[in-house]
């Protein structure tokens, strides 16, 4: 077969009269066909035929049309098709499989005919077009004018179905009305965005419309994001409620962050509170300071689809402080709070400078080794309470020793001669029943919550049941394993988290430090400035990734600033610090998010359509974390400590999606035929993306050597290992790979 390939480009709406003119035309004209049950290729162009031909072309043969359409009578391959291409991620291009727009020219038409089918479920119409869900035809007479042929207005339509989020919002309406008014308000959109010098088709708003006339440099970049986000504040609040799905999606995620925050807020309070031996956490103090930071920054932060959280990094430098509190002998709360105040400081003045500038240099593989770090960190909790739990119960001595007396109580039944003489022998009370029920709590919870959180991808039940099971994975899994674990197994004895039944606020004495610790304060405020720099906007970067198509700009320098004051206040009264965190920010994104999905050879993967960015799901969850204060002891007190490890587990797993080092990783263990056909795989060699991966899992490593070192004050170096993958990146790594693999491997995100 011959087959040849040509670039059209898009057309105008706002320079090009008749693109305007023929979707007015056709709108009163053209047949619509919704939720077509066919499958087939055959099947759909035949229904669309005789539904256009029948009423309209009397005079004309089906057979015809379709000798017009298909290649061969045997063949059923259209011979005309318009697709959508998008810049692939690390460059080429990709097909829009979603739709396709087939035409041809009859000599016997009297005028032109267009037909547009919505089908039911997603049809495989050929190589680039597994997941056909809109099939636009186009007939027109042979003699016509150039610009009302075929393959203009064939253009004309497919430059409307080529937005996704317009696709998505056709798949949502229920009459042919609503369809039509839909396509006729994105012609008009179209062609005022077109008609704008400063928006065109396709781009997000320019940062740049919303750069202020402030010419001295500084605080630039923090006005710039407080311009930017005030004129988007109070839809920040509508898109929470307004919008097909909206409510729904925004009851699920709320829960879904309620969840996510509250749990390992518990298990954070819990580790700082025996960390320091009851002087900073405890479970109460730490759900009132989440929720005063939480709440704080979703109504202040300039992106409000960061979550901010206190983190296993942040546990471990507060036990750092407290062991330099117990080796010289310091007030611990005067120093927390003298840390506490010049990390407050460092980060005011990286805001006002400007400093988030400097993350221009970070790239995906510095956003993904240091997610990967915090998956690593989440499971290293998890093991470390699993090993504590095997010590106290599995391998205790009462253990060991009812293993002797049951040896030696086997031995003399060998022995005995009396079959009728018995004996009393008090075992040692051995509980290894509550480690196996330990691990059953913990993998249970993951297994329940990554099963419900894939359950979408599955042919069972209905498309919407299947993403509210999708979106409520987590409450289901915590709730249904914290019943199982109180309540079946109520005779074995489950873990439960500590707290204290009174709250007490004290200001830290900072003033009354001697100088010399002020002065070692501000060298520890200096380096946790450094980790509240990298981790705050690496977790916004994340967010902020042009793949989740987020329309209202970054606000890093607000963001920084807001984190850095509402930590000063939390120091002074001894709360937990916190600052954005992984991976509850980016799924935070996701859950929020429309997706729509996409098949290369024979690997499905998703795109994220459109998110709602809102300030609701933050603030609801929080004063939902924040009334659970009341919910203690009960019912809070029967979630056991397994269960939080299995939450914790879970968001390891979870956050694995979309990490691009993980998947190259996994490609070191696996047989080349069944690599992936991603970008970097058509781009790079083999060789050059081992090396680029190991160069990353090296990075990793020290991450992790430093992170988690049982030494207190080697941990004091993790906050400058963050900074140090910057110029790793950019000075070391080209040495090794060229830039144009480079390119590939670590390229803009698209």
């Amino acid at each position: 077969m011959y087959a040849k390939y040509e670039r059209l480009p898009m057309k105008d709406f706002g320079a090009e009269v008749r693109a305007s003119m023929d979707v007015d035309q056709f709108l009163n004209q053209a047949v619509l066909l919704l939720d077509v049950q066919e499958t087939t290729l055959e099947g759909i162009v035949d229904r669309m035929l005789q539904k256009v031909l029948d009423t309209k072309e009397p005079t004309f043969c089906i057979t015809e049309a379709k000798a017009g359409l298909f290649t061969h009578d045997s063949m059923h391959i259209l011979s005309r098709t318009i697709q959508g291409t998008y810049i692939s991620e690390g460059g080429g291009f990709d097909y829009d499989q979603s739709w396709i727009c087939a035409m041809c020219s009859l000599p016997s038409l009297q005028r032109r005919h267009v037909a547009i089918a919505r089908l039911k479920a997603p049809a495989n119409m050929g190589r680039t077009s597994h997941e056909v869900r809109f099939f636009i035809l186009v007939l027109t007479p042979s003699k016509e004018k150039g610009t009302k042929n075929a393959l203009e207005t064939g253009r004309t339509f497919s430059t409307i179905f080529a937005d996704m989020e317009f696709r998505q919002r056709l798949l949502e309406v229920h009459s042919e009305v609503d369809f039509n008014n839909i396509l006729l308000k994105h012609a008009q959109d179209l062609g005022n965005e077109q008609s704008s010098q400063n928006k065109r088709l396709g781009n997000n708003e320019n940062e740049a419309d919303y750069e202020s006339n402030y010419k001295c440099w500084f605080a630039k970049g923090l006005w710039d994001d407080i311009r930017r986000r005030a004129s988007h504040y109070a839809s920040d609040f509508k898109d929470g409620v307004k919008g097909h799905k909206t409510i729904h999606k925004t009851v699920s995620t709320t829960f879904f962050l309620y969840f996510a925050c509250i749990l390992p807020t518990i298990a954070f309070g819990a580790l700082n509170d025996n960390n320091t031996n009851g002087m900073i956490g405890d479970v109460r103090k730490s759900i009132i300071g989440q929720t005063l930071g939480g709440l704080l920054f979703a109504t202040l932060g300039g992106q409000p689809l960061v979550i901010i959280m206190t983190t296993a990094p942040l546990a471990l430098y507060i036990k750092v402080i407290y062991s330099i509190c117990e080796d010289f002998n310091l007030n611990f709360y005067a120093m927390y709070a003298c840390v506490g105040l010049w990390n407050t400081f460092f980060l005011v003045v990286y805001a006002v400078c400007d400093a988030s500038k400097l993350m221009t240099f970070s790239t995906r593989s510095t956003e993904e080794i240091f997610a990967l770090f915090i998956s690593i960190a989440f499971c290293v909790d998890a093991g470390r309470d699993v090993c504590k739990n095997f010590q106290k119960y599995y391998y205790a001595p009462a253990c060991v020793e009812q293993e002797t007396y049951l040896s030696k109580f086997s031995d003399w039944l060998d022995n005995s001669t009396n079959n009728n003489s018995q004996s009393l022998i008090a075992l040692p009370d051995c509980k290894r029943e509550n480690s196996l029920l330990f691990l059953l709590l913990m993998f249970g919870t993951v297994w329940l919550a990554v099963s419900l959180y894939n359950f979408n991808k599955t042919p069972y039940l209905q498309a919407s049941k299947r993403e509210m099971l999708a979106d409520y994975a987590l409450p289901v899994a915590v709730i249904t394993l914290s019943f199982v674990g109180s309540f079946v197994f109520q005779d074995i004895q489950t873990e439960h988290f500590n707290f204290s039944t009174s709250i007490s606020f004290n200001r830290g004495r900072f003033e009354e430090l001697p100088w010399t610790a002020v002065v070692a304060s501000l060298g520890l405020g200096f380096a946790l400035s450094l980790l509240f720099f990298m981790d705050q906007n690496i977790s916004a970067a994340m967010v902020n990734n042009p793949c989740n198509k987020l329309k209202k700009g970054p606000g890093y320098h607000l963001d920084l600033f807001v984190v850095g004051m509402l930590n000063g206040f939390l120091s002074l009264f001894g709360l937990p610090w916190m600052h954005g965190v992984l991976p509850h920010s980016p799924l935070h994104v996701r859950s929020l998010a429309d997706v729509e999905e996409r098949v290369e050879q024979g690997h499905i993967y998703e795109i994220i359509v459109k998110v709602r960015e809102t300030r609701v799901t933050g603030i609801i969850s929080h004063i939902l974390i924040g009334l659970s204060i009341f919910l203690l002891p009960y019912p809070l007190g029967y979630i056991p400590i397994a269960v939080l490890n299995g939450l914790f587990l879970y968001m390891a797993v979870t956050s694995l999606n979309g990490n691009q080092m993980f998947e190259r990783i996994t490609l070191l263990f696996m047989e080349q035929t069944a690599y992936p056909p991603n970008h970097y795989i058509r781009r790079c060699p083999q060789r050059k993306i081992h090396v680029f991966t190991i160069c990353q899992v090296i990075q990793l490593a020290a991450m992790c050597f430093f992170g988690f070192s049982p030494w207190p004050y080697v941990k004091m170096v993790f906050p400058v290992m963050i900074l140090l993958l910057l110029p790793i990146r950019h000075k070391v790594i080209p040495y090794l790979i060229q830039e144009k693999f480079l390119e590939a491997l670590d390229g803009e995100h698209q």
